[in-house]
This record gives C-alpha cells, sequence and structure tokens, in this order.
C-alpha cells in the first residue's frame, strides 16, 4: 500500500495549472471574432478553457471515450435500491455491447466506449468488458467500512490507467460514467461527509424508491457515516469507509486527465461526487473538467456548486452509465468550431472600432434594480 500512495503523491504532484498563455491568446482570439463581445457565452469559455489544458489554442475533438467502470455495493443489503443487486452485472455487458441508454448515444455521436469491471459481484466473461476486478463488490457500510484503504488505492489506479491507455490512443476527450446498484447511497454518504452537509440534502431515491425505503435509505447513510467516522480532510479515508470502488475508480480517471492533460467530462451524480473527491485531493484537477448536464438527483445541485462549475445542458437526466456526456463532447466540438473557423472582424470587413466603449464593461445586461427604476 506504501508504494500505491508513493505513486498516487507522485502523480498528483505532476498535476501543473492551466497554460495560461495559451488561454491569454484564446480570449484575444474570442474579442477579434465577428459577434457581439461574449455574445456566444459558455461557448467561449469553453473554447478558452481547452486551451489552458492542451496548450493550444485551436483545438478539434475528433477521438472521444466514454469511461464507464462497474462495481457493486454490499450496503444493497439494508434495502436502499429498488433495483437487484444482479442488475450490475448484466447492464455491466449491455454497456459494453452498446445496447443500453448510454451505448446508443454513444454509437449516434460516434463516441468509444470502454467499461471496465472494478468491482462486480459476479464474474464476467463476455470479452468486450475490461477485467480490473478488485473485490467483489464493497462490504456493508452499514456494519462496516466498504473497503480497505489499499483496495481504494487499487481501485484509484485501475481509472488512473485506463485514462492513460486512452490518451496513448490518441483520445482528446474523456467521458466518465458508472454502473453499480446502490451507488447513489455511496454517493450521497461521501458527499454529506465532505461538504459537512445533511444527509436529507444530499439523498434522492435514486432509481426509485417507495417513501419507507427512502426513509430507510437516509437512517443507512446516517448510522453508515456514525459508526465508520470517516474523515472529511482525507478523501481515502471518506471513499473507503463509505464509497464505493466505482467512485475510486473514477477519481482516479480525473486525476489521470488533469495530469495527462486531457478534458475529462462528467456525467451525473456519482460522476461528480467522484469528481469532488478528486479535485478534495488536488485543487488544480478542477480546470481540467467539464459538467454535462444538470442530474435529477437532488444532491447534484449542492456538489456543483462546490466544484464552482456550471453544467451545459438540464435534460432532466438521472440514468448514469456515462449517458449525458456524449452530449457535452459535441457542445465542446461546437466550442472549437467557432474559435476555429469563425471570421475575425479583419475577414469580415468590419471596422470594430464602434466597439470600444462597449468592450470597457458589460453594456448587454438589464438590471431588475435598473427596470424597476425606470418603470417608476
Amino acid at each position: 500500500m506504501e508504494n500505491l500512495e508513493k505513486s498516487l503523491k507522485n502523480f498528483l504532484s505532476n498535476i501543473t495549472p492551466p497554460d495560461k498563455q495559451a488561454m491569454d491568446i484564446a480570449r484575444k482570439r474570442q474579442e477579434s471574432l465577428a459577434k457581439p463581445p461574449k455574445s456566444l457565452g459558455e461557448l467561449e469559455e469553453i473554447s478558452v478553457k481547452l486551451a489552458g489544458i492542451t496548450g493550444h489554442v485551436h483545438n478539434k475533438i475528433n477521438k472521444k471515450r466514454l469511461l464507464v467502470f462497474a462495481a457493486d455495493n454490499g450496503v444493497v443489503e439494508e434495502g436502499v435500491a429498488a433495483t437487484p443487486q444482479s442488475v450490475t452485472m448484466v447492464q455491466t455487458i449491455n454497456i459494453a455491447r452498446g445496447k443500453t441508454g448510454a451505448g446508443i448515444i454513444c454509437r449516434h455521436f460516434g463516441v468509444e466506449i470502454s467499461v471496465t469491471d472494478v468491482g462486480v459481484k459476479a464474474q464476467i466473461n463476455d470479452a468486450q468488458v475490461n477485467k480490473q476486478k478488485v473485490s467483489m463488490g464493497t462490504k456493508n457500510i452499514y456494519h462496516e467500512a466498504a473497503m480497505t484503504r489499499d483496495d481504494t488505492l487499487k481501485a484509484i489506479f485501475v481509472g488512473y490507467n485506463e485514462v492513460k491507455k486512452a490518451k496513448q490512443d490518441g483520445v482528446d476527450i474523456i467521458g466518465v460514467g458508472e454502473m453499480g446498484i446502490g451507488n447513489t447511497t455511496t454517493s450521497s454518504a461521501i458527499l454529506s461527509v465532505l461538504t459537512d452537509s445533511p444527509v436529507e440534502k444530499v439523498t434522492g431515491k435514486g432509481g426509485g424508491l417507495t417513501d419507507a425505503a427512502f426513509a430507510k435509505k437516509i437512517e443507512v447513510i446516517k448510522h453508515a457515516i456514525a459508526i465508520n467516522c470517516p474523515d472529511k480532510n482525507d478523501p481515502f479515508d471518506v471513499i473507503s469507509k463509505v464509497g464505493g470502488l466505482d467512485i475510486a475508480a473514477m477519481t482516479g480517471a480525473y486525476i489521470a486527465a488533469a495530469e495527462q492533460k486531457i478534458p475529462a467530462v462528467i456525467d451525473g451524480f456519482i460522476s461528480i461526487v467522484a469528481a469532488l473527491c478528486a479535485v478534495r485531493l488536488c485543487p488544480i484537477v478542477k480546470e481540467y473538467l467539464f459538467a454535462s448536464h444538470q442530474s435529477f438527483e437532488i444532491g447534484y445541485d449542492i456538489c456543483v456548486k462546490a466544484l464552482s462549475l456550471s453544467p451545459f445542458l438540464a435534460l432532466n437526466m438521472r440514468l448514469g452509465e456515462g449517458s449525458g456526456c456524449p452530449f457535452a463532447f459535441e457542445v465542446i466540438s461546437a466550442a472549437c468550431a467557432i474559435i476555429n473557423n469563425m471570421a475575425t472582424f479583419e475577414e469580415a470587413n468590419i471596422n470594430d472600432d464602434y466597439l470600444c466603449e462597449i468592450r470597457k464593461g458589460d453594456k448587454f445586461s438589464v438590471s431588475a434594480k435598473k427596470e424597476k427604476k425606470e418603470k417608476n
């Protein structure tokens, strides 16, 4: 375990801030494009952030890969999930074969899928599933810690190595998703600890629970936190005590994305909780992340605010599997197309002197206070 911890610390120390010079050049490029200042909103910011990640002003999103990490959670023994645990194995195989919601969306947009078994409580023999099982699921956090610190680190490195492989394969951007019955329970537990939030404020009904089962889920999370006493200042400790192998692997994927300087897209609730774990381990990681969609889970809002990120889309999605990532890839690709191909004022034969005053400040927004004053 000492060697794993030492290696991870080395990787974390290798993570450097985005390229500020490239970002400055990208901003100037955006200002030169034939449009009102900041009129393309977040699309402009995306291109600037991407420049910082890659070190290049002009980027293309050609090769896209969704990384899905699958694992089971012992806490399902407490009746916190409406779906049988056996579905984890079945859906892990179906995702790999492109038969699920995420699989269909990825096929539509030409996105590769890599599915890794990091802790499914069954032997999977399907050739399309990457077998990196750390253990046969986690233990029941209602009674004991989910896993050892050693297994947590092993799972983190599973995710790390998948991103490193993606980089070697020439992937331009990755998305991070999961499959694991019961993982909204573990995610809520982690989020509650890391943000000092009441369990009730971060816990939803997941795949669909009766009111009685939902009340039990909240009680289970509270009890799990109380008996395991995770240290909120040590993300490893939190993941190992009340988390899951899938969350650990996703955490490693985000760390690797920052270290390898490859943009990473967050999916929904479980995915963003893992992102928070990675950022708590190394704050710079946040600069390499993009939030895809506003998850239906109530804890998502608290988590995305803790990360100071803004999701691109609001589609009331709650499927998981990384299903929101392919949509975000297209948004990011569009941002690249704009900065790469849009005409500048000079190229469009437009004298932009009229923008000098406008560029000094926000001349487009109308405050509610001003509107009220004018009405009076």
